[in-house]
């Protein structure tokens, strides 16, 4: 195995002791500091299976912006929806162990959870893990918790229906996420610095979140568990995670294959689609129990952001090669296009739907540009750009943050003079 550990502040790599090394892997190495600074992203913890096997972990960077502690693969990320795989393996060897069936309507095990919606009681746990019940992402003044189509109908992201089969599954075990996900995940796989709450033991290697400009922003320790998002993990842990997903592991064979089998194609742009779909778009794109797919490529993929805190994850079972990458910056997608192209070159629907603002975009290069030579130089570009009023203060909100508050202030009156 390789360890690869780069420190942004200094630039050092160093191979640790016993490690193989490969001059080649050195070259492809070298400018992750680059690709973090060019982000503003402080850190990255990743690892790399190959042919089935733990291949190197990628650490570059700090916990934290403007300190030394160097990010290791031990280091505790937000794994955000990362978290909804591992819950995914959960509900699946439940469902083995007669537990629950998967095309049951949960209001079997949870009767009521939304009341006067006709839909509800036709919800199955395969609906949700394909993310085709209905459901909104999160209920929000503009959209309440309903269904907003017929349950199995199309694809629309919600974390709202992991909730609620997380609510069926307490109720049917009698036992909260997080001890489940302890029995019958976290511990079997090893995974033992993971957990679906915070944790004590968390604090001393933890990576600090921080928004889209690279300042820290709000931290934020699960006390209650949700399927969704509150996953607490390292790269090394869900290393072990993705070596159980190439193998099957803890699952009849039969259930490992369907967790990993498009259940529904999905045809439009965007996550979320509630309302009339705008169109039938191939966007190459499925999804399975828990896992998006790109079913041309035999690739399975998850992305993860809760705002300050990214993540994404990709692999192929027949390759048996998979990648996870978690970041403690809200632009860490941003760089996904380049990192995932080092390790899985070729076309990636999963990216294209995801549909990030890459560092090359020209937000994100005037941006630079501007903090570099000035708003007054790179003015011209930005009106040639055609960049519109949102890109322009969130440009000069990266001015005020690279402490060029004059210049965000002379952008924040040419956006004015614009309206």
């Amino acid at each position: 195995m390789r360890r690869f550990v780069e420190g942004m502040p200094d630039g050092w790599l160093t191979a640790h002791t016993g490690c193989r090394y490969a001059a080649s892997m050195h070259s492809r190495e070298t400018d992750w500091s680059s690709l973090l600074s060019e982000a503003m992203v402080p850190g990255v913890a990743g690892t790399v299976i190959r042919d089935g096997r733990l291949d190197h972990y990628v650490c570059c960077g700090t916990r934290r912006a403007g300190a030394r502690d160097i990010v290791d693969e031990h280091t505790v990320f937000e794994a955000a929806s990362l978290s909804k795989p591992v819950f995914a393996h959960l509900v699946l060897q439940l469902a083995d162990q007669g537990y629950l069936s998967l095309d049951s309507p949960l209001s079997d095990y949870l009767p009521d959870y939304v009341p006067a919606d006709s839909r509800v009681p036709s919800i199955t746990a395969k609906h949700v893990l394909s993310h085709s019940a209905g459901f909104p992402n999160w209920r929000n003044a503009d959209f309440p918790l309903k269904t907003y189509f017929e349950p199995g109908q199309r694809f629309s992201y919600s974390g709202e229906g992991f909730v609620y089969l997380q609510k069926a599954v307490e109720a049917i075990t009698g036992k909260t996420l997080h001890l489940l996900a302890d029995r019958w995940v976290l511990q079997p796989l090893g995974m033992t610095q993971s957990s679906f709450v915070w944790s004590p033991r968390f604090d001393t290697n933890r990576a600090f979140p921080h928004d889209a400009f690279g300042r820290p922003a709000l931290s934020y320790k699960p006390g209650e568990a949700n399927a969704a998002w509150s996953l607490q993990t390292t790269a090394a842990d869900f290393g072990r995670f993705l070596l159980a997903v190439l193998e099957g592991a803890r699952l009849r064979p039969e259930t490992a294959a369907l967790w990993l089998r498009p259940c529904i194609d999905v045809r439009h742009a965007g996550a979320q689609c509630l309302g009339a779909s705008d169109g039938d778009v191939a966007t190459g794109v499925a999804w399975a129990l828990g896992w998006g797919l790109e079913p041309s490529q035999g690739i399975f993929f998850h992305w993860g952001d809760n705002g300050p805190s990214t993540a994404f994850t990709i692999g192929s079972v027949e390759r048996r090669d998979a990648l996870v990458f978690f970041m403690n910056g809200a632009s860490g997608l941003s760089i996904m296009t380049d990192l995932i192209a080092r390790y899985m070159p070729g076309h990636r629907p999963s990216l294209v739907w995801l549909d990030r603002v890459g560092l090359d975009a020209p937000v994100r290069r005037l941006l630079r540009a501007a903090l570099a030579r000035g708003i007054k130089e790179v003015w011209p570009e930005m009106e040639s750009a055609g960049l519109g009023p949102d890109e322009l203060l969130w440009i000069a909100q990266g001015l005020t943050a690279g402490g060029r508050e004059e210049d965000s202030q002379s952008l924040r009156a040419r956006i004015s003079e614009r309206k």
